[in-house]
């Protein structure tokens, strides 16, 4: 039963089947509580001290509509204490601006977009090696123009995501498709959260893992209130089938949709292991928002919980009630920490269509 449950963790966390098989409290440790998470955005501590030594900052931020939606095409300038212009950049598909190199010195950022309002940052004051990353710039619509084309091109970046998910398999053929290499990847929207989830739980790598975790409960004879033989094992089936297509639709489009939530795990690559292993793990508790801000993971944690509790209602009666919930809720955080470590450190080598220059900028 041991083994099971350890099984179970590893390729449900992993996105073939995300919701972790319902053992008995009785046989069970329960996981261990995920350590509190440092923000994915500040600059590694060797990252700092070479820039350091090199004396130049970044400015960094994301321009954002009213709507909180992403504004490409934005022209961004910063200037010095001279007022004179240093550089100006724009904005791209995701919203973002990054000006790097910059000497110690007080700046002043300025946004313009057609049709929209131009913003103006208050003074900037950036020391030498100092990485900046400011709020979101929200810039509003002026002279009532539409946003159409905007809406448009939402989608199609939307959909092109989803595109670019679908073809990420560990060798080729296990799905990998909530990693993210592209630490600027635009968001997904509702629609497109749903459709993955669908393709997720419907693929049939993730259809043949279910199979092998319910041959493995059968062998155990987990759950013995199911029964033996074909009958026995239709029913762990079931259960299993169940319990990975409600996490992972909860989990990863339902609750992402709620609160505006980006399901997947966006791949670091920089930055010593310590630093990198504690991101993956903080990665189960802590989600990048829509916006790009970096937020409590309500939507994976909430999925895990919401799937232990409805599993009441097809486990054998002996097997029901908060300690299941409690203990399943906690197992599959606990299981998106380890898929996480995994991703940053293993997956990303032997993951097929992996864009050039993943990680983190």
């Amino acid at each position: 039963m041991v083994v099971s449950g350890a099984l179970l963790l590893v390729v449900c966390s992993l996105g073939w089947r995300t919701a972790v098989a319902q053992v008995p409290l009785r046989s069970t440790t329960p996981a261990s509580p995920v350590p509190d998470a440092l923000k994915p955005q500040t600059p590694d501590s060797s990252d700092v001290v070479h820039a350091q030594q090199a004396g130049e900052g970044t400015i960094s931020g994301t321009i954002l509509d009213v709507n909180k939606d992403v504004v490409e095409g934005a022209t961004v300038t910063v200037r010095g204490r001279s007022g004179a212009a240093v550089r100006t950049v724009e904005s791209g598909i995701d919203g973002q601006f990054v000006f790097s190199g910059l000497p110690a010195d007080v700046y002043n950022v300025t946004v313009t977009a057609p049709g929209m309002s131009t913003y103006s940052s208050a003074p900037i004051s950036l020391s030498a090696g100092e990485a900046k990353i400011l709020a979101a710039v929200a810039l509003s619509v002026s002279g009532g123009t539409t946003s159409v084309t905007v809406s448009e091109s939402k989608q199609q970046l939307s959909e092109e995501q989803v595109h670019i998910a679908v073809g990420q398999r560990i060798g080729g053929v296990i799905p990998n498709f909530y990693s993210a290499f592209d630490w600027n990847a635009p968001p997904m929207q509702a629609k497109q959260k749903l459709h993955l989830g669908i393709r997720s739980v419907l693929d049939p790598v993730s259809l043949l893992s279910v199979a092998a975790v319910a041959g493995v409960e059968q062998h155990q004879n987990i759950f013995p209130q199911y029964g033996s033989g074909l009958e026995g094992y239709g029913k762990r089936y079931g259960a299993a089938l169940a319990n990975h297509a409600s996490s992972t639709l909860l989990g990863r489009a339902v609750f992402p949709s709620i609160f505006h939530q980006d399901p997947r795990y966006f791949y670091k690559g920089k930055g010593s292991v310590g630093a990198r292993a504690l991101y993956a793990i903080s990665a189960a508790v802590i989600a990048r928002g829509d916006d790009g801000h970096w937020e409590p993971n309500y939507s994976r944690v909430l999925g895990h919980f919401s799937a232990a509790a409805l599993s009441n209602l097809y486990y054998p009666p002996a097997d029901r009630g908060g300690s299941l919930v409690l203990l399943n809720g906690l197992a599959g955080t606990a299981g998106d920490a380890v898929a996480n470590l995994l991703r940053e450190f293993v997956l990303k080598r032997i993951t097929s269509h992996v864009p050039k220059g993943a990680g983190e900028p």
